[in-house]
C-alpha cells in the first residue's frame, strides 16, 4: 500500500476527529435534509455526540467494537454513523432490506454487538435475535425526528429520541486508542466469490479516499457553496464515502431521498431547491431524464453530475444533458478502494472511461501470470493507493487470493489503459451482476435455488437490462416438477428484491465441464 501520512489532516488520528473538524468549521451551514427537515453542522455535531456519550456510558461499548447501522435515508443515519466514529466504534454498514439470512450471516461475521434498525424491520431481526451476538438494539421510525411522538415503543429495545435524550445528561467521553490505521467500517461485498465478506476499511483508507476525491473535483466543489442530491443508500460505499464524508467535509446541504424508487416523491422532495450536485448511477439518470416530471425542475446551479457503481451509458449522458444541461463525470471504484480508484475531471469528461487515476493511486494492467502488461493491452485491473483496504476482515486466505506481494488489490475487472492515461473497463472476470448498481453473486443466489427442495441444481447469469443495467436469470435443473412461480417466491423469502431472477428457464440438465463444473459461459453463449 501506498503511504498514506501525506493524505491525512495534520492532527488528524481517527474518523472521529476528521468529522468534528468539519461540524465545527461549518457548524452554521444545513447539513442534512431527509423528509422536509433540516439539521445544520452544529445540530448534527450535538445529535452524533449524544449517540456517541450513550453508546459509551449505557451500552459500555469500547473502541474496536462493531455496531450495525441498518437504516435508510433518514437523518438518524449520519447521527448515528458519526456518532459511532466519535466513540471509536466499527461501522457495519447494512442494507435495510436484507433478509433475515443475509442479516444473520452479517452480524455473526463481523461481531456487531449493537444494532441501529427501523422498527419496520424488526420483525426479521426477531427471527434471527436468537442466533447472532447482538447486546444492545437501537429502534427509531423514519419521522422520528421530526414528530417525537411517532417514536416507537418496546420492551426491551430504546428507541432514537431517548438514546439521544440519555446521551444528553452526560459529557462525550474522550477517545483514547485508537490508531490512523485501525478498522473503521466493515463494508460487505461478494469480492470475487460468493460468501459476503467484510472488506476493512482503516481510518485511514476513508479519510484519504476523502482527500482524494475532493482533489480531483478541484474548483468544481467549493466549501459551504453545494447542494447535493443523495438518492443512493448511505450503507452503499459509494454515498457512504463520497457524500457523507467528503461532500460533508466542505460543508455541503446533502438532500436524502429515502426511496429514489418513487420518482414522483423523489421529483417532488428535490422541486423546492437550487441544487448544485447530483450524485447517481446510470439508470437513475435515465429513469428521471425520461419523466415529465423531472423537466420542471430547476436546473440553473446544476453544475456537477456524478456517476459510479455500474457502466454509464451514452444514452443516459445524451438524456441527461438534455434535460439538465450537466455532464455526467463518471468515477471507477469498489468497497475494497472505500471505493474511489478513478475519476474522469469535470469539464474533461472522456466518455466510455472511467478517467484517471486518482492522486497517490496506481492501477496496474495484470495478465493472468500476474506480470504488469503494456498501454493498451487489456487485461485484470489492479489498484495501490491509500485507500486499499487492510484485507478481509478476518479472512487471511481470501484476502491473500486479491492482494499481490506489491500491494496491488486485483479487482476482478478487465480493463485497458488508454493512450491518454485514462482507464475503460472492458468486461468483468468474476460473474457478479449489477443490479442498477447493486452487486448480485451468482453463486449465493444458485445456493438459495438448490435450497428449494424440488430443484436439483442452478446456474446464474446476468443478462443486459434497458432498466437497471442487468438481470439475474437463473436455469434450473429439477428433482420433480414445479411451477417457476413457485420457486421465485421462494426466492423472495430468502433473497433481497434486486437478487431474485426476474427469469427462470428449466431445463434437462446444465451444461458442465469435464469435471462437473457448471459452465455459465455456455448458458450466456
Amino acid at each position: 500500500m501506498s503511504n498514506s501520512t501525506n493524505f491525512i489532516p495534520e492532527n488528524i488520528s481517527s474518523i472521529g476527529d476528521f468529522v468534528e473538524g468539519f461540524f465545527t468549521q461549518h457548524a452554521a451551514v444545513p447539513a442534512y435534509t431527509a423528509l422536509g427537515q433540516t439539521y445544520s453542522y452544529a445540530q448534527i455535531d450535538a445529535a452524533s455526540a449524544q449517540f456517541a456519550t450513550y453508546c459509551v456510558n449505557q451500552l459500555g461499548l469500547k473502541v474496536g467494537d462493531r455496531i450495525a447501522i441498518q437504516l435508510p435515508n433518514v437523518l438518524q443515519n449520519p447521527i448515528a454513523v458519526y456518532g459511532a466514529f466519535r466513540a471509536g466504534l466499527v461501522v457495519v454498514n447494512t442494507n435495510p432490506l436484507y433478509t433475515p439470512r443475509e442479516m444473520k450471516h452479517q452480524f455473526n461475521d463481523s461481531g456487531a454487538k449493537a444494532l441501529v434498525i427501523l422498527a419496520d424491520f424488526l420483525p426479521k431481526y426477531d427471527e434471527i435475535a436468537e442466533d447472532v451476538a447482538i447486546e444492545s438494539v437501537i429502534i427509531t421510525s423514519a419521522t422520528e425526528l421530526l414528530m417525537p411522538n411517532t417514536a416507537p415503543e418496546h420492551t426491551e429495545h430504546v428507541n432514537f429520541t431517548n438514546v439521544l435524550a440519555q446521551g444528553a445528561l452526560a459529557d462525550f467521553p474522550p477517545r483514547t486508542g485508537i490508531d490512523i490505521n485501525d478498522v473503521a467500517a466493515l463494508q460487505y461485498t461478494g469480492g470475487t466469490t460468493g460468501v459476503s465478506k467484510g472488506a476493512a476499511l482503516s481510518h485511514s483508507n476513508i479519510i484519504s479516499n476523502c482527500v482524494q476525491t475532493i482533489g480531483r473535483l478541484g474548483n468544481n466543489f467549493n466549501a459551504q457553496d453545494e447542494m447535493v442530491i443523495c438518492p443512493l443508500p448511505l450503507y452503499h460505499i459509494y454515498a457512504f464515502t463520497v457524500c457523507m464524508m467528503a461532500f460533508a467535509s466542505r460543508g455541503a446541504h446533502i438532500l436524502l431521498i429515502p426511496n429514489p424508487r418513487d420518482p414522483d416523491a423523489f421529483i417532488a422532495a428535490i422541486k423546492p431547491h437550487q441544487f448544485t450536485t447530483f450524485a447517481g448511477i446510470n439508470t437513475l439518470f435515465v429513469g428521471l431524464a425520461s419523466h415529465p416530471d423531472f423537466k420542471t425542475c430547476d436546473f440553473s446551479k446544476l453544475k456537477l453530475t456524478i456517476s459510479g457503481g455500474t457502466a454509464l451509458t451514452q444514452a443516459a449522458v445524451d438524456a441527461w444533458r438534455g434535460v439538465t444541461g450537466c455532464e455526467i463525470t463518471e468515477g471507477y471504484g469498489l468497497s475494497e478502494t472505500a471505493p474511489v480508484a478513478a475519476f474522469n475531471e469535470v469539464g474533461n469528461e472522456q466518455y466510455g472511461t472511467v478517467g484517471l487515476p486518482v492522486d497517490g493511486t496506481e492501477i496496474a494492467i495484470l495478465a493472468d501470470d500476474g506480470s504488469q502488461l503494456p498501454q493498451g493491452e487489456s487485461g485484470e485491473i489492479a489498484i495501490r493507493g491509500p485507500q486499499v483496504m487492510l484485507g478481509y476482515w478476518q479472512r487471511p486466505d481470501a484476502t491473500a487470493e486479491v492482494m499481490t506481494a506489491d500491494g496491488y488489490f486485483k479487482t476482478g475487472d478487465v480493463g485497458i489503459i488508454l493512450d491518454n492515461g485514462c482507464i475503460k473497463i472492458v468486461d468483468r472476470l468474476k460473474d457478479m451482476i449489477i443490479v442498477s448498481g447493486f452487486n448480485v453473486y451468482p453463486n449465493e443466489v444458485e445456493e438459495v435455488l438448490t435450497l428449494h427442495p424440488s430443484v436439483l441444481e442452478a446456474a446464474v447469469i446476468g443478462k443486459p437490462d434497458d432498466k437497471t443495467g442487468e438481470r439475474v436469470c437463473a436455469y434450473v435443473a429439477l428433482k420433480n416438477t414445479v411451477d417457476t412461480d413457485d420457486i421465485e417466491a421462494h426466492c423472495r423469502k430468502l433473497l433481497t428484491a434486486y437478487k431474485v431472477p426476474k427469469e427462470i428457464h428449466i431445463l434437462d440438465e446444465l451444461p458442465k465441464s469435464s469435471v462437473g463444473k457448471l459452465l455459465r459461459r455456455m448458458l450466456r453463449d
